[in-house]
């Protein structure tokens, strides 16, 4: 955990000097790629020693793969052999090695790279095995038309920004922001002459950083507090469940889900706020006018917290990893979308069957709480208080239903 909080603050501090020092102005694209992949290598093999070459067999393994497979099938072997390459690692790292592993757990930025691999190959089989009126616009527009080269394929994969803790991105969007054109691309979206500008503005990240990284130390502090305070383990104690109510222990379940919840806060904003101090993560701007830099945001507090539905509450939850599930299984799947988008986030999550249970349940969630707003929340809109009533309702069921899971 040391390793994972030095290496993202150092990244942190080595974003400044990216976007300031090597930006696109000062710096080619050739440079600004071989300088983020090497900062990405040495950090990976700093925090996860030799264990990091996880890592670098499956990059590579991948790499062959998109160059000698048949871009009809690229997909498919990528998919595969990432997937089965992660699931082997989980396996090993538990039943085989029973968490013997002295050093920080690999698995994460294994999971990411999973991510990034078969997001490039759905897209590069977009681009290329595919006609453009077969496509959705989403698919459309993210599209890879031409096999990268290697440089931009280890950068896009190891880049130091996202190595430790994601989060994944479209390719697209990366080399963009490498070459300069990443900001201007959603700025030409609005029509500045009409604003009162002379000329595209050149938006600053460092209000988000700032604003992310007080963010961060708030959920730090609340996590090293709460857990302290609530700690997890008492769930499973003899005495708390043999003398302790059920809906005292219900209650209880839920204070140590809250508790649970500023780490990952921490960790996700923290690498939002690492990608947006190089330069990243710019999408747009909105009516008044407001910069937004959340294009990698990986969760939206507010929405969680005040989640009246389970599906508001995993849209706002490891959004990256959501839309991911999306792009690469639920609008490719021949049948059971939902079905098929629950089990592969259980395979990508690991092996353990509370996984398995998580995600299969969620399955029956979606599916009851899809028929009652369908079929059933007209009848609670015909006045305020029982939309509130109904909204406090959902709220609670929904909370419960996190806890369950």
């Amino acid at each position: 955990q040391i390793n994972f909080v030095a290496c993202q603050l150092f990244a942190l501090l080595a974003a400044f000097w990216f976007r300031i020092y090597l930006g696109p102005s000062h710096a080619s694209s050739a440079v600004r790629h071989a300088f983020a992949t090497l900062f990405g290598i040495y950090f990976a093999v700093f925090c996860f020693g030799w264990y990091s070459i996880h890592l670098f067999v499956l990059v590579m393994m991948n790499y062959g793969i998109m160059n000698m497979a048949s871009i009809p099938n690229i997909h498919r072997y990528s998919f595969v052999v990432a997937m089965g390459y992660l699931t082997l690692c989980h396996i090993s790292r538990i039943y085989i090695f029973h968490y013997g592993i002295l050093t920080t757990d690999f698995s994460g930025p294994l999971m990411i790279i999973t991510q990034k691999i078969t997001t490039l190959a759905c897209q590069l089989h977009d681009g290329i095995g595919r006609q453009a009126e077969e496509l959705t616009a989403e698919q459309n527009r993210l599209a890879v038309k031409t096999r990268p080269s290697l440089l931009e394929y280890l950068s896009y994969l190891l880049n130091f920004m996202s190595i430790i803790a994601g989060p994944c991105s479209n390719y697209k969007d990366y080399i963009a922001f490498i070459e300069g054109r990443h900001v201007h691309m959603k700025l030409l979206e609005v029509n500045w002459k009409q604003k009162g500008y002379d000329r595209l503005p050149d938006p600053s990240p460092t209000g988000a950083v700032m604003y992310k990284l007080c963010i961060t130390l708030v959920s730090l502090i609340l996590f090293l507090t709460l857990t302290k305070n609530f700690p997890m383990v008492y769930i499973i104690d003899n005495e708390f469940l043999d003398k302790t109510p059920f809906l005292s222990r219900l209650g209880y379940l839920y204070v140590v889900t809250q508790a649970a919840k500023p780490k990952y806060y921490f960790a996700w904003t923290l690498a939002d706020a690492v990608n947006n101090a190089a330069g990243y993560g710019f999408s747009g701007v909105d009516e008044k006018g407001v910069f937004h830099w959340d294009l990698l945001s990986n969760l939206n507090i507010w929405n969680i917290e005040t989640a009246t539905s389970f599906k508001m509450y995993i849209e706002n939850w490891n959004i990256q990893t959501a839309a991911w599930l999306k792009r690469v299984c639920y609008d490719r799947a021949p049948w059971y979308p939902t079905a098929l988008t629950f089990i592969l986030s259980a395979l990508w999550h690991g092996i353990y069957p509370g996984y398995y249970f998580t995600f299969l349940t969620g399955i029956l969630i979606t599916l009851a709480a899809r028929a009652v707003r369908n079929n059933c929340r007209h009848y609670f809109l015909s006045s305020v208080p029982l939309k509130i009533a109904y909204d406090v309702v959902t709220w609670v069921v929904t909370q419960l239903a996190v806890c369950y899971t």
